[in-house]
């Protein structure tokens, strides 16, 4: 038997480390373009667009806008809203979030659409949420213990469906840590 001192650490070479190997899945609808969704999603999505072009954005160029559907049947809407003191600013997922917990905090949000555009160049991939934005996401949907079914695309093209912010971010971080 061999042993080798490795800082404060004997390693014992019959000893074999073992690890536990998960896997995580993503499983997401895909719509080839805005026509094919729900006629309520269609409609979601549209308001979505309209306050993406609203987005305050002078310095990304980059616009997005989001559309909440609520429980209470009320739609909240929110685009980016750049600052030059960066990163002052904030996404449009997360002003249409915290707007719907500040007006209406009792309300569950059932659904989200989000589109973004660039006033660059054309975006047609889907374009999901930001890190930021799906940890904002992820509160909401842990607070009200109720899936947040969610819709994004770029200016065009295919729309992606997530059942839950779990899909975009599986491993979250949640007020039982703290």
């Amino acid at each position: 038997m061999s042993n080798q001192k490795f800082g404060f650490f004997f390693l014992n070479n019959e000893t074999s480390l073992r690890m536990k190997e998960i896997n995580i899945n993503a499983s997401f609808s895909v719509y080839s373009s805005i026509d094919e969704l729900p006629e309520e999603i269609q409609s979601l999505m549209l308001q979505a667009i309209a306050i993406r072009k609203k987005a305050y954005a002078p310095y990304s160029k980059f616009r997005v806008g989001a559309a909440l559907l609520l429980d209470n049947e009320k739609i909240v809407l929110g685009s980016n809203q750049e600052n030059a003191a960066y990163p002052s600013g904030l996404c449009a997922e997360r002003v249409a979030i915290f707007q719907s917990g500040a007006i209406y905090p009792e309300a569950k949000i059932l659904k989200m659409a989000i589109t973004a555009a660039s006033d660059s160049n054309e975006t047609k991939s889907p374009i999901p949420p930001c890190g930021a934005c799906r940890q904002s996401i992820s509160e909401y949907e842990f607070k009200q213990n109720t899936p947040i079914e969610i819709y994004f695309m770029g200016e065009s093209g295919e729309v992606y469906k997530s059942d839950s912010i779990k899909n975009l971010l599986p491993l979250s971080f949640d007020k039982n840590f703290l």
